[in-house]
């Protein structure tokens, strides 16, 4: 390779910032004999294989990938682990033989190895590449307390690249911000907060048996459809729910449900709030069940109006 073409290459999909051109490309890593694969070595877990080639890829400047495995039923006999495009080993699953002392324990061999590259290493920059980048305790910590607080997660990473100093600083990038509070936090915080707030209904039923509630969960525990109203609002539509609007005009921002409101008029022409209810969309048959529910919690008894948007 000459010099006008010797810059580090990444693969594209795996980096996600370009270097100059005019960058000088760093030496070939020397990576310290212990941490590099050779036929024989043997592992007690496939998982710790993983790490092993893991730590030896990023030593390297490179990223591992699994490029094929070997199932027996749904047991795993081979798996090959490739390096930056390149075949570098091979996992074999070995039984133990007779004379170990723990026969049930069986252990991964590397039986193969290749490991000539066919362009630079850059080791510097294997932290940028997908599978080395992470976010430990203290970062994690920050994003959901900056969540929570309602920061957004562009001026969350802005805060991290000011508190070290500039992008390259960082082993992590603002995707991978936004991808921890999505996969996560989020997701964590939806579930937990739908289970709060089914206690909250049962204790509110068991302090008044007047209290009426209905809850429907997603696969994942989250609210697909929710209605309740207090004792209050049901001994309101006794006198006021002649004529009763229901409206979805208000949404909530956090988990993009739809809140719906019951309303009557009392006899000084006030608003009167007869039911609440949360949705996941505005779809028939969410409303269906939400009329049954509100009939179910009003004893079925015919209305003389129903205005809606």
């Amino acid at each position: 390779m000459d010099d006008s073409t010797s810059d580090c290459q990444l693969n594209q999909g795996e980096v996600d910032y370009e270097f100059e051109s005019n960058e000088v490309p760093e030496p070939l890593s020397v990576v310290d004999d212990q941490f590099v694969p050779k036929v024989g070595m043997t592992f007690t877990t496939l998982e710790d294989a993983g790490k092993f080639y893991k730590n030896y890829a990023k030593a390297a400047g490179f990223s591992t990938r699994v490029r094929s495995t070997n199932r027996k039923g749904n047991e795993i006999k081979n798996q090959l682990i490739t390096l930056a495009e390149r075949e570098i080993g091979n996992l074999k699953y070995l039984r133990p033989r007779r004379r170990i002392r723990q026969p049930d324990v069986g252990a991964w061999i590397i039986s193969k190895v290749v490991l000539d590259h066919s362009h630079p290493c850059c080791p510097s920059k294997a932290e940028m590449l997908k599978q080395h980048r992470e976010l430990n305790m203290s970062i994690r910590r920050t994003i959901e307390n900056n969540e929570e607080a309602g920061i957004r997660p562009s001026k969350t990473y802005q805060s991290f690249v000011a508190a070290v100093g500039g992008h390259r600083e960082l082993n992590f990038m603002e995707k991978d911000v936004r991808n921890y509070i999505t996969r996560e936090v989020r997701n964590v915080s939806e579930q937990e907060d739908t289970k709060e707030f089914g206690k909250y209904l049962l204790r509110m039923k068991e302090k008044n048996q007047n209290f009426f509630f209905e809850l429907e969960l997603e696969e994942d525990q989250s609210i697909k459809l929710a209605f309740w109203a207090d004792a209050r609002s049901r001994a309101a539509f006794e006198y006021f729910g002649d004529v009763t609007s229901f409206n979805t005009t208000y949404n909530t921002n956090r988990y993009n449900l739809v809140c719906g409101s019951f309303v009557g008029v009392n006899h000084h022409g006030q608003s009167t709030l007869l039911g609440c209810s949360l949705m996941k969309n505005e779809e028939i048959e969410s409303f269906k069940w939400l009329f049954q529910c509100w009939l179910r919690c009003i004893g079925g008894n015919a209305l003389k109006g129903f205005l809606t948007d």
